[in-house]
C-alpha cells in the first residue's frame, strides 16, 4: 500500500502543508497514522478523506461540521441519519447560494447585453456623423 509524507500529499493534494497540518490539529484528519520519528503518514485512503473534506470547505461548510461528521464516521456505521442530516443541511446552504448565484449570473447577463447595444449605438452613430463631417 502506498504512503505518503506530508510534502507528497501537498504537491499532490495541491494543499499547502500547513492547511493539512491545521486540518489535522481541528481533528478531521484524525485517521492519519505517524510513523516512528512522529512524521505523519498517508495512505491512499487518507487523500480520499482529505480530498472529501477540501471539497466541503468548498462548500462553505464550517469546520465544526466537518468534524462531526468525521467524528461519526470513526464511531461507527449506526449513525447514517446523523451524517446525512449535516450533508442535507450543507446541500440545502448551496442550493440557495446557487440560486442566488443564478439570478447574478441573469443580471450581469443582460446588463452585458445592454453594454453591447449601446456600444453598438454608439458606433453606429459615430459613424454617421463622420459621414456627415465628410459630406461638408
Amino acid at each position: 500500500m502506498a504512503e505518503y509524507m506530508i510534502k507528497e500529499v501537498s504537491k499532490k493534494m495541491k494543499l499547502p502543508t500547513h492547511t493539512i497540518r491545521f486540518y489535522e490539529k481541528e481533528g478531521l484528519l484524525p485517521f492519519v497514522k505517524r510513523d516512528k520519528n512522529g512524521y505523519r503518514v498517508f495512505r491512499e485512503e487518507d487523500l480520499g478523506w482529505l480530498d472529501f473534506i477540501v471539497c466541503l470547505k468548498v462548500t462553505g461548510m464550517p469546520v465544526s461540521d466537518l468534524r462531526e461528521i468525521i467524528t461519526l464516521t470513526v464511531n461507527g456505521e449506526n449513525n447514517f441519519d446523523s451524517r446525512r442530516s449535516i450533508l442535507l443541511k450543507q446541500f440545502a446552504v448551496l442550493k440557495e447560494k446557487q440560486r442566488q448565484l443564478d439570478k447574478a449570473f441573469d443580471k450581469i447577463e443582460v446588463k452585458l447585453k445592454y453594454f453591447d447595444n449601446l456600444e453598438q449605438e454608439f458606433n453606429q452613430n459615430s459613424k454617421h456623423e463622420s459621414n456627415l463631417k465628410s459630406e461638408v
